[in-house]
């Protein structure tokens, strides 16, 4: 019993997931678009049942009515003629209801009805005069919608011949029903107009705080966004310029509190890397013996002065440049003429001309010149590569060193970590974090060179 209520659940909730899914698939992935949905499925409801209850039920009852009308002055006129002792009494009769009931009638002694029924079917109208005129008289009838364009002709067989009715359509038409759907269809057209023009408005200031957002989380400076739209789209807005301020403030203050401890470090290594240099180490068995000591100790001096060096070019990636667009086959270039110089061989600079993007050119430059260092100190060759893939910006750096197994790439971002590849200190990690600021990513992979391949991801 128990199995068979789980599956029961089972199948049910499977089946409301596909249901939801479906649904999913069919809404609109914009906001303007599903707002206009929401708009729109309750109009067209609303308008379907307007047309049902006024066409279904309303012009129905009227149009049976109009029919009833009709049939029941043709049906007394027939009374009249059948009691009428002559010819003239007769055309006197037509000629009254002619005058009274706007139904031209014609007698046509001895004739007799060759076709019975109905032309075509128009729809309610048709079938209510039909009904009618059957249960009225219980005699053979033609109705002739077809002949004339404003009038319905009817005759009627009786004993010594036809009654030809001539009525005005306008006698049995309630309305063209084009005109009521059309109605309805323009109203719900401008009426969903006015709530495009309105949705519009309120869906562009969520907009404009997307890409506030968006280029504020790629190290871009937006400025302060004007708060408009809905309450909430304001209140939104609002919380966001708080934000931006906040973190902008919090990073100044990181950044010059890490430079300036950075920056006084650097005076007691300096007096302590002086004290060390005039220490002697010649002339005395002591001095002799301290020669190892002394080597030793400038050896951590000079493994502070580079961890020193590597804070401060931390606090200079987080720093407050600004963002702008950017050549980036001159970027590459300068990045190689860069590292040539400090010894690095540099084998190509592969990057196709015209190609721009927006960044902190002097934070990226550092990036770059920190990976082609870190190739120089493992590698013999380096090769420098970018090339844009849709709304990407991807390079790359090469190598043609020992590599990084794979196991062990995402170890070397972190701070100073140990590995087969040697030591990371800090240049990975501010290269990642430079460029993940740029709304990017870094990675590490095999490089064709037969080393390491640094690349590097950025939105176009």
């Amino acid at each position: 019993m128990r199995r068979g209520v789980v599956r029961g659940m089972g199948r049910s909730t499977v089946w409301r997931r596909g249901v939801g899914r479906s649904i999913k698939r069919l809404m609109p992935g914009s906001f303007l678009g599903r707002a206009l949905l929401i708009v729109l499925v309750p109009l067209l409801v609303t308008q379907s049942i307007a047309l049902e209850l006024y066409y279904g039920n309303f012009l129905s009852v009227v149009s049976r009515r109009l029919s009833d009308g009709v049939t029941g002055e043709v049906g007394l006129t027939i009374d009249l003629l059948q009691q009428a002792s002559s010819e003239v009494e007769q055309n006197w009769i037509l000629e009254r209801a002619r005058q009274r009931t706007l139904l031209t009638m014609g007698w046509e002694p001895g004739a007799q009805l060759h076709r019975h029924g109905t032309t075509h079917v128009l729809g309610p109208m048709d079938d209510d005069l039909t009904r009618a005129l059957a249960g009225a008289f219980g005699r053979s009838f033609f109705v002739d919608w077809s002949t004339d364009a404003r009038s319905v002709h009817i005759r009627i067989q009786l004993r010594d011949g036809v009654l030809d009715v001539e009525a005005p359509r306008k006698r049995l038409l309630v309305g063209p029903i084009w005109l009521f759907v059309a109605w309805e269809a323009g109203s719900s057209a401008v009426m969903l107009l006015i709530a495009a023009l309105v949705m519009r408005n309120q869906v562009r200031a969520i907009r404009r705080l997307a890409r506030a957002a968006e280029a504020f989380g790629m190290g871009r400076d937006p400025g302060e966004i004007r708060p408009e739209g809905a309450q909430e789209v304001r209140k939104a807005a609002v919380a966001f310029n708080r934000m931006q301020a906040r973190i902008l403030r919090f990073v100044t203050q990181r950044t010059t509190m890490l430079a300036g401890v950075s920056h006084d470090l650097r005076t007691p290594l300096t007096r302590l890397r002086l004290g060390l240099a005039m220490l002697p180490t010649q002339g005395t068995v002591e001095a002799s013996s301290l020669k190892p000591d002394i080597a030793d100790m400038e050896g951590d001096v000079a493994e502070m002065e580079r961890m020193i060096g590597g804070y401060l070019a931390f606090a200079r990636g987080e720093g407050a440049e600004v963002a702008r667009v950017v050549d980036v086959a001159q970027l590459l270039h300068d990045a190689a003429a860069a590292a040539m110089r400090a010894g690095s061989a540099v084998t190509r600079v592969d990057v196709p001309p015209m190609l721009e993007a927006v960044m902190r050119p002097d934070a990226m430059r550092r990036v770059l010149l920190n990976l082609a260092e870190n190739a120089r100190r493992h590698a013999g060759h380096v090769a420098f590569a970018a090339w844009p893939d849709g709304q990407y910006l991807h390079m790359a750096i090469d190598d043609d060193g020992p590599g990084i197994p794979p196991e062990q790439r995402e170890r070397f971002f972190r701070p100073f970590a140990h590995g087969e590849g040697g030591n990371s200190g800090l240049g990975l990690s501010i290269a990642r974090d430079i460029v993940r600021a740029h709304g990017g990513e870094i990675g590490l992979g095999d490089s064709p060179l037969g080393g390491l391949r640094v690349w590097i991801r950025l939105p176009l």
